[in-house]
């Protein structure tokens, strides 16, 4: 049966001939975010991008949308997309572009690179008379372990970084992780933790996880690095760990709220970089690329009747392991 498939992101012409090839059969129209128009919202049967929510909520037929984020959290709340209607997400995509965001801030800390910027400015020449820190043999612990945690691990690996990975459950290490515990264990891990760099995904069980008390934990002088969800982190707690010197720093791509207010103590500690949500998104043309491949992939086990790969639970807000060929987004 021919299914009429909104595609709202800014892609090329290559890009589009990618995904109408995928199947020749279907009808295409071509928009951004930005600009698609209700008729249009109303008229696909699937839609990738994540156009606007008050738009798409109209859409009661809608079977099947397909997210160009990782977390599409606002399209999983009640109401916002029929019942019977599956969602997929960009797991796969980002990997790249965040994990080499998250290896250039941890190396701009770890050598003081922030601290000589904000003297250039100052047009300051003068030497930061303490020892600056190297990457080979610290000790990093990747909480999540999913395509972006994975993809820092196997950077910090290569690098000389002793990694251990944390999930929601024990597996197996790959030749990159010295092991992979359970999250159960995370308290034990973070004492000897040099970065702690968590990637998770906003949900119950992640909201809050790193109060003060388990900052508290963390190695004296540590680094945190944060790019999956700023609910994750108590922000309060955090600005005053970094402070008082319990941690040397850290690097946020997401905060709790979002953005922090001007008057949070984060914005002026020097040894805290924030960049507002940008690790990810389209800086990298390769991450737009990785999303089109998603796409065309499901698109042709959609025309099929076949199980769609990368489907989020609604119910959990999981990648579902109880669907074949699907990821678990944390892990």
């Amino acid at each position: 049966m021919e299914k009429h498939i909104l595609v709202a992101l800014p892609l090329s012409a290559a890009q589009r001939d990618t995904i109408r090839q995928a199947v020749p059969g279907f009808q295409y129209r071509f928009t951004t975010q930005e600009a698609a128009t209700r008729e249009e919202i109303l008229w696909a049967d699937a839609i990738l991008g994540n156009v606007p929510v008050e738009l798409i909520r109209q859409n009661r037929k809608l079977a099947w949308f397909q997210s160009n984020f990782a977390g599409p959290d606002p399209y999983l709340e009640p109401g916002v997309l029929p019942p019977d209607c599956i969602v997929t997400n960009a797991t796969g995509a980002y990997g790249l572009a965040i994990s080499e965001w998250m290896l250039g801030m941890w190396l701009a800390l770890a050598k003081d690179l922030q601290l000589y910027r904000d003297r250039q400015h100052r047009h300051q020449w003068d030497v930061i008379q303490r020892p600056v820190r190297s990457v080979a043999g610290a000790r990093v612990l990747c909480v999540g372990l999913g395509d972006i945690g994975s993809s820092f691990a196997r950077r910090a690996h290569a690098l000389g970084a002793q990694v251990v990975g944390v999930r929601r459950r024990a597996a197996p290490a790959p030749d990159y992780c010295l092991r992979v515990v359970g999250i159960d264990h995370l308290d034990e891990e973070l004492p000897q933790a040099d970065l702690v760099a968590l990637s998770l995904p906003g949900t119950p069980e992640t909201a809050g996880l790193f109060d003060a008390a388990r900052l508290a934990r963390c190695k004296p002088g540590a680094i945190l690095l944060n790019v999956g969800r700023g609910s994750a982190v108590d922000c309060d707690a955090l600005a005053e760990a970094v402070n008082s010197g319990a941690l040397y720093g850290a690097a946020l791509d997401v905060t709790e709220p979002e953005p922090l207010p001007p008057e949070h103590p984060l914005w002026d500690l020097d040894t805290v970089l924030i960049t507002p949500h940008i690790s990810g998104r389209f800086s990298l043309p390769r991450t737009l690329e990785n999303i089109v491949g998603i796409f065309a992939h499901n698109l042709r086990l959609y025309a099929a009747g076949q199980p769609l790969d990368n489907q989020i639970s609604r119910r959990t807000r999981y990648v579902s392991d109880d669907v074949p060929g699907c990821r678990l987004t944390c892990e």
